[in-house]
């Protein structure tokens, strides 16, 4: 399963997330949720770093699945708007009949 967490502060700014796992769908190659969750959440971080200035702490290993990325000081309202997007996304994957067994998405206030 492909789990997703994301790290929202007090005043309701998301400020990161992890990923952690592979949405096992299907094969490696062929598995059209874990591609699907991937392009959000790395075209995400690509956006954030060439339209913004905010700064984050970024790991990932490719073969667990894992990216931890978490904003360092305030976050720009445009990353935040970013963040919304990708959550948008990883939200109707989640609720979708089809993906949802493969796809868990929590939210943790930091």
């Amino acid at each position: 399963m492909f789990h997703v967490t994301v790290y929202v502060n007090s005043k309701e700014e998301y400020i990161g997330f992890r990923t952690k796992g592979h949405a096992g769908y299907a094969l490696a190659g062929q598995d059209i949720v874990c591609a699907a969750a991937s392009v959000l959440t790395i075209n995400t971080i690509n956006a954030i770093d060439a339209f913004t200035n905010a700064k984050a702490q970024l790991e990932a290993d490719q073969e667990e699945g894992y990216i931890s990325y978490l904003f360092e000081g305030n976050v720009p309202k445009e990353a935040n708007l970013l963040l919304k997007t990708m959550v948008l996304g990883l939200t109707q994957m989640s609720h979708d009949e089809d993906y949802a067994q493969y796809i868990d998405l929590t939210f943790e206030e930091v």
